[in-house]
């Protein structure tokens, strides 16, 4: 290879590993920006998401550029080997004996080139990455918080009215139960009091078959003891229904 192409191959070669550092250097300038904004954008997002602009250039456009600079750098780091590779292997062919120290050194000084550019697009490449990741995941905390402020306003209310009903349910169920047991404890009382008038209605019939003054007062005392009970029976009824519409108010 070496006979062949001369000191023409290898200045040709050199000059190929110099253009392609060139923009190797220029692409990780333009990547180490793209890492150090990545952040800001992001936090910048983070503010306006709950306005109604949105910004051209946002964090997926970010993404896309990321995903391309970094293709690009890698094919670039790819060709920038391979040409140091022919460049090994001319410096190292039997037909330059003369020039292979000099060569040598030319070409450790392109190796090491490569070699710093590679530590710093895996470096910048891994930071980004983890910036990502970091802002993905406050962005998600804040998306959670907004959601749990959006929404606890609401569900609190809400909780205040479900318990003000269920408390007016329950002021309703004691009501009915407080105007049942009154109705329950009148019956019976009612109840006791009727055994009562019978039994003595019963002697003082027997007395008055035998004294017909007396069974003339019997007959007045019956008239005004139902008109006593029609009184009192709508009166309890009146109360009652005056309760059960208060209980359901």
């Amino acid at each position: 290879m070496a006979a062949g192409g001369g000191s023409n191959y290898w200045e040709d070669l050199r000059k190929q590993a110099r253009q392609l550092e060139n923009e190797l250097d220029l692409k990780l300038v333009s990547f180490s920006k793209l890492c150090t904004s990545y952040s800001h954008s992001s936090a910048r997002e983070g503010r306006r998401d709950s306005s109604d602009t949105t910004p051209l250039l946002n964090g997926s456009s970010q993404d896309r550029m990321f995903e391309t600079m970094a293709v690009e750098i890698e094919q670039l780091l790819g060709r920038l080997t391979g040409i140091n590779d022919k460049m090994a292997e001319y410096a190292n062919s039997a037909g330059v004996p003369s020039l292979n120290a000099a060569l040598m050194h030319t070409l450790q000084r392109h190796r090491d080139i490569l070699q710093d550019y590679t530590h710093e697009f895996h470096k910048t490449k891994a930071n980004f990455l983890a910036i990502r990741e970091r802002e993905n995941l406050l962005g998600s905390v804040r998306k959670d918080i907004e959601s749990y402020k959006s929404g606890s306003g609401v569900n609190n209310r809400r909780t205040e009215l479900f318990l003000k009903e269920h408390e007016h349910l329950r002021n309703s169920d004691r009501l009915i139960e407080e105007t049942i047991s009154i109705a329950m404890a009148t019956k019976e009382n009612m109840t006791s009091q009727r055994g009562m008038l019978k039994s003595l209605q019963s002697k003082m019939n027997t007395f008055a078959n035998r004294f017909p003054a007396v069974n003339n007062l019997i007959q007045r005392i019956n008239l005004r003891k139902r008109r006593d009970s029609l009184i009192l029976g709508g009166v309890i009824g009146i109360c009652t229904i005056l309760l059960l519409l208060y209980a359901f108010h």
